[in-house]
């Protein structure tokens, strides 16, 4: 009996091998791919360089806030946009980055009622809130908003909702009266 080079065993060998192959190109290309989604830039390395909250709202220069997470794919789809946005106003606003999963920033988790991420918070030069938006937001949105915010305008497309990761807070803050989120239900307290 001859030793055949064709036999099942050595057709498994060869099946296996190109699907370890293809599993491994898959996974290269996903990595590479989400690397350029987000056109390598990190949420954790923007959020590093962005100013910190508590200058942010002293400094005299209007502020763009986001509430994001690292897992958040909508915060990773707008990245790059928002890199952009800061290289190109970072000199007259101030951008703020504040991670919902670091249990320091529950407070303004709280406060501001981030219950879908990412979320934006607008504050005029002196650190007072006068605007919000949720969800992924366009660029040119964003700018438009921006350049209100600059000119001390009324924001058009706040308030809008687009697509968010949903998050829910580690503690739920107590509702009042006046919370428009309510729509006028009477709140037991």
């Amino acid at each position: 009996m001859s030793n055949s080079s064709n036999s099942p065993k050595d057709g498994k060998k060869v099946r296996n091998s190109l699907i370890a192959l293809v599993a491994i190109a898959l996974g290269i290309s996903i990595f590479l791919g989400l690397q350029t989604e987000t056109g390598g830039i990190s949420l954790e390395k923007q959020a590093e360089k962005s100013v910190p909250l508590e200058i942010a709202l002293n400094n005299g220069k209007p502020t763009l806030t986001e509430f994001y997470a690292n897992w958040c794919t909508s915060c990773q789809a707008m990245a790059k946009d928002l890199a952009e946005l800061k290289q190109q106003y970072g000199e007259q606003v101030n951008f703020v980055m504040l991670n919902v999963d670091n249990s320091k920033w529950i407070p303004e988790v709280l406060r501001y009622q981030v219950d879908g991420i990412p979320h934006f918070v607008f504050f005029d030069d002196q650190g007072k809130a006068i605007a919000e938006t949720i969800g992924e937001q366009p660029r040119n949105i964003l700018e438009i908003d921006l350049n209100a915010l600059i000119a001390s305008q009324p924001l058009p497309y706040t308030y809008t909702q687009g697509q968010v990761s949903k998050f829910q807070a580690p503690v739920t803050p107590k509702a009042s009266q006046n919370d428009p989120r309510s729509h006028g239900a009477q709140v037991q307290m």
